[in-house]
């Protein structure tokens, strides 16, 4: 990047003080927080990478700089239509936006033009798009989000809040009691299994209403927090839900395949994992993710990740993580008492233990449960089981997937999978209401700022 470039992306990164004063007006963009951490010795969530290899992902400080300044930055259109909440009501932005995207803004009687903008936005399709590969990748993916996704949902959004830096927001929404918790687990899983239905991410279609509805809800989150200067320190914390913190779960899937096979000396994609970054992609840019983020060669897609992994002060607090992990685990998924709800919960439950224990505790059992997830053998043994199961099915439709007589088939049978499994997780609101934000200094705090923005 350039030394002008650099001066581009900063100047947009500051614009959002005079852009939407009513959100940003105070935030000091100046101020580099205590989370990003891009000094030797300084524990990140690079993990067990040694010091000398992540000083030479630091080594790339253009690269750095891009992380640093999108750890700033919020969504420009999504942001300017959260900030009309004073103006027009929460329920009147969520309406219109619904709307909006179901039958066009035109159809919105007095649509303010920042709905408009942010409309456009979306249906902006970048140069880069393929939608016959993103389709294909949809096609492709429908096999692991039928049989896999109802299994590692607990598990996947356990990965979001392990870290206080990243996960305060999350508790200051209140994201804290097991039936909160529940209720975020499933609209994650809600999103993501309907992005990959046929014609998801069209412009009419279910996958781009989700991703709208996404961006609204973390943008009001950004305007309610900001207005809870107790709760929000800039100076440690940095900026609310930045859109660095958007990519691991739109693009881990794609990171992992991305690691894997720099692992074996490849470097290009073959047909089927170009789909499947392709869609990956493109769903994270209908989220808002800028393009500088999304890289599309498997090194490219290492390094934006390993260097936001490298920045990311890793600190893990009881109080925000400890408090988000036993809720999320506590949480009952089930769509009902039945007994196949019951048999699945049952399973589901110890693949994300175990899922847990491999990705964020070592394999220390002991070291689980002191922050309070206790994991017997039982459960281990629970888990194998599940896993082989669900391996197996797997196998089962990859295999038919590649017979022109079995194809369209098996991929109807997902399709229908998913389906029932999106009727059993509930109607997604994608909302959040900060009437029930939770203070860091205490519930009592509440009473003083019971409005939302």
């Amino acid at each position: 990047m350039s030394e002008l470039a650099t001066e581009s992306l900063w100047a947009k990164v500051e614009s959002q003080k005079a852009v939407n004063p009513g959100m940003y007006g105070s935030f000091d963009f100046t101020v580099v927080p205590e989370r990003f951490a891009d000094q030797p010795g300084d524990v990140t969530q690079l993990g067990e990478a040694t010091e000398k290899q992540r000083q030479a992902i630091l080594s790339n400080r253009e690269r750095v700089e891009v992380i640093r300044a999108y750890s700033m930055m919020g969504d420009l259109v999504a942001d300017a239509y959260a900030a009309l909440m004073r103006q027009y009501g929460f329920r009147a932005l969520v309406d219109m936006l619904v709307q909006a995207c179901d039958s066009g803004v035109e159809s919105v009687a007095g649509a303010p033009p920042e709905l408009a903008a942010f409309i456009a936005d979306m249906e902006r399709k970048p140069d880069w798009v393929d939608m016959a590969l993103v389709e294909e990748g949809a096609r492709i993916d429908r096999n692991s989000a039928a049989n896999f996704g109802p299994f590692i949902i607990r598990g996947a959004f356990i990965a979001t809040f392990m870290n206080k830096y990243s996960a305060l927001p999350m508790a200051i929404t209140n994201t804290l009691s097991s039936e909160t918790a529940g209720r975020r687990v499933k609209e994650t899983a809600t999103f993501f299994s309907t992005s990959v239905l046929p014609g998801a991410l069209e412009r009419y279609g279910p996958g781009f209403k989700a991703a709208a509805m996404v961006r609204l809800m973390h943008s009001m989150v950004r305007a309610n927090i900001l207005r809870r200067p107790g709760d929000w320190d800039q100076r440690v914390y940095g900026f609310p839900i930045p859109q660095v913190d958007q990519m691991p779960a739109g693009l881990i899937p794609i990171f992992l395949l991305s690691y894997k096979m720099i692992a074996e000396g490849r470097t290009e994609f073959t047909r089927e994992e170009r789909a499947r970054v392709e869609l990956a992609r493109y769903r994270c840019f209908l989220l808002g993710l800028p393009e500088e983020l999304l890289a599309d060669t498997p090194q490219g897609i290492v390094d934006l990740m390993s260097t936001r992994a490298a920045t990311l002060r890793q600190d893990y607090d009881d109080n925000i993580c400890g408090e988000l992990l036993r809720a999320t685990m506590a949480a009952d998924l089930r769509a009902s008492d039945s007994l196949a709800e019951t048999v699945h919960a049952f399973f589901e439950r110890a693949m994300a233990k175990l899922f847990f224990l491999r990705s964020f505790m070592g394999g220390d059992r002991a070291k689980a449960a002191a922050i309070g997830v206790d994991i017997g053998v039982g459960d281990l043994i629970v888990a194998g089981a599940a896993g082989a199961f669900v391996a197996a099915r797997i196998g089962l439709f990859a295999l038919a997937s590649r017979l022109p007589g079995l194809r369209d088939i098996a991929d109807r049978r997902l399709v229908a999978k998913i389906e029932k499994q999106l009727a059993g997780y509930g109607k997604a609101h994608f909302t959040t209401d900060a009437t029930s934000y939770r203070s860091r200094q205490g519930a009592g705090d509440l009473a003083a700022d019971p409005s939302p923005l």
